[in-house]
């Protein structure tokens, strides 16, 4: 099996371990219920701690996975020295640093000390889900949209899907600067493109049968 096959395989993994770790650990970690009060939101820590933990660790990861994949699909398409690559590489770091600041929330909303400690956390989890709509998807959709768009790793289909998720996150981001909250609806979109995730490497993972042929060893 040739490195580029490798690649595909690996990658298309990397994409769907990420998306399914990420899939678990919103399971498992449902939140609070909206309006508890400080004393409730500490006593639900305390009570789901494995639990928000568990989570916490599985959205750290989770991404991890998701932006290797990406990376596999820029190098793939040859963009590594392109604009549109480089762009895409920006764009990871940018969604990683958002989720990793949103996961040192979780953590930090274990602990009792302050009090207010767990009610202080979750706005900030609120105030950085903001960060997902206005910069951290449309920075990577973008340019990764870009990059399949100028190759044929992928069904040009995925390109276009890429262009328009980072067009919706962007408007939503606008749209909703004004609320401090995001509404359910809202956050609950960032499922989509989770899917797109899921689609991209499955059908990275199945394009291996032709890679040769279309790619070369």
């Amino acid at each position: 099996m040739g490195a580029k096959q490798s690649a595909c395989i690996g990658g298309g993994l990397s994409g769907v371990c990420g998306v399914l770790l990420l899939g678990v650990s919103f399971a498992i970690n449902n939140g609070p219920a909206p309006g508890a009060t400080a004393v409730e939101l500490a006593n639900f820590a305390q009570q789901n701690y494995a639990k928000i933990l568990w989570g916490a660790w599985m959205q750290a990861v989770g991404p991890v996975l998701i932006v290797l994949f990406a990376f596999v699909l820029v190098h793939l398409s040859g963009a590594t020295q392109r604009l549109s690559g480089w762009m895409t590489f920006f764009g990871a770091t940018i969604l990683m640093t958002v989720s990793l600041i949103e996961i040192t929330f979780y953590i930090s909303a274990l602990y009792r000390d302050p009090v207010m400690m767990a009610s202080m956390s979750l706005n900030l989890i609120s105030a950085v889900q903001h960060l997902y709509f206005i910069v951290a998807a449309p920075a990577l959709f973008l340019p990764l949209g870009i990059v399949l768009l100028g190759s044929r790793v992928l069904p040009k289909l995925l390109g276009y899907l890429a262009l328009l998720l980072a067009a919706i996150f962007a408007v939503l981001g606008v749209l909703f600067l004004l609320r401090l909250t995001l509404p359910g609806a809202v956050t609950a979109f960032g499922a989509v493109q989770a899917l797109w995730w899921l689609v991209a490497a499955f059908a990275l993972i199945a394009r291996n049968k032709k890679f040769r042929e279309d790619f070369g060893p």
